[in-house]
């Protein structure tokens, strides 16, 4: 062979190494992508899983928080009812006082109209005790008959005919508190 061939030779070797891959390249080798691909979904899926937990954690304090709120929310409505209700009593206290001073009044006097004045100032003050916290009566005689508002007990003949289908009698005054229906009106109808 001449130098010439060998030359070629080496060439062609040298062109033949140069062609083919390194083997030594991470992303040449076998499986080497794969194992990052695997490396790479189980950090998400470990990312995904953290994040499940974090929402899962956040869903149970949300849902605690939320039963700690219907608690105090009933606890708070309870105390108002209650404190609403003690209102009421202690203003009525006084009428209470005044009752109890109006019934040994009658045991011993015997003035009839000092007995009837007696009675009535403690009525008044009863009534404008509930009034002031909101009590107001329903008129209802005279008026058209409203189911929504009033109780039928019984139709009689109406007295004059502009009475037929109205109130001709209050057996039972009907009451508003704050504007609010809080008892029918029981009543009598012309018919």
């Amino acid at each position: 062979m001449t130098e010439k061939d060998n030359d070629m030779q080496t060439n062609g070797q040298d062109t033949e190494i140069g062609n083919t891959p390194d083997i030594n390249a991470d992303e040449n080798m076998a499986g080497t992508s794969h194992m990052n691909d695997a490396l790479t979904d189980e950090s998400a899926q470990d990312k995904k899983q953290q994040e499940l937990d974090e929402m899962r954690d956040k869903y149970l304090r949300l849902i605690a928080e939320f039963d700690n709120y219907k608690k105090r929310t009933a606890k708070e409505r309870i105390e108002l009812m209650q404190t609403a209700n003690k209102e009421v009593i202690v203003s009525l206290l006084d009428v209470l006082d005044d009752s109890e001073r109006a019934a040994k009044q009658l045991e011993t006097t015997t003035d009839i109209n000092a007995v009837k004045d007696g009675v009535m100032l403690v009525f008044n003050k009863l009534k404008s005790t509930l009034q002031a916290k909101g009590l107001k009566p329903m008129e209802s005689l005279h008026t058209e008959f409203n189911p929504d508002l009033h109780e039928a007990i019984t139709e009689i003949p109406a007295p004059t005919p502009d009475l037929q289908g109205k109130v001709v009698d209050d057996m039972q005054k009907g009451y508003y508190l704050n504007d609010k229906l809080i008892r029918y009106a029981k009543v009598i109808v012309g018919k």
